[in-house]
């Protein structure tokens, strides 16, 4: 009994880690859930193609993009205007990579399918201080 719960524990633990790869690692996981982080290249919405869809391209912009984000026409406006939020942001997608055409992508649905990670704010530069006064 004790060997089957500590089984079934750590199936459990084992089927929640999540694994983060970059866009360019995708290809290698299609059928499996990821998260995968990169910068929104380029972005588009495709108003009147069907199921009106929004691209986000990561690392690489359209048309030789490597890994595609893509929000369905019906689930857009849980994202607001996504194009223009996250256009040249690091984001993080998180879901089932699938492919379109050969070329791998994660389809979501919620916003909180996706990340932006924090940017970097640099320390102020240092303000010149005045140079010690000789003395006489």
């Amino acid at each position: 009994m004790t060997i089957i719960a500590l089984l079934f524990s750590w199936g459990l633990t084992s089927a929640s880690a999540q694994v983060n790869i970059s866009p360019a690692q995708a290809k290698d996981y299609v059928g499996k859930k990821v998260t995968v982080c990169g910068t929104v290249a380029s972005a588009s919405f495709q108003e009147k193609g069907k199921k009106a869809p929004t691209f986000l391209n990561l690392d690489v912009a359209y048309p030789k993009q490597i890994f595609t984000v893509v929000i369905w026409g019906a689930d857009r406006k849980k994202f607001g205007k996504p194009e223009a939020d996250y256009l040249k942001k690091k984001v993080c997608a998180t879901g089932t990579v699938e492919t379109f055409k050969e070329k791998p992508q994660i389809v979501v649905s919620e916003p909180a399918q996706i990340t932006v990670a924090q940017e970097k704010k640099e320390a102020p530069a240092a303000t010149p201080s005045a140079a010690p006064k000789k003395a006489p």
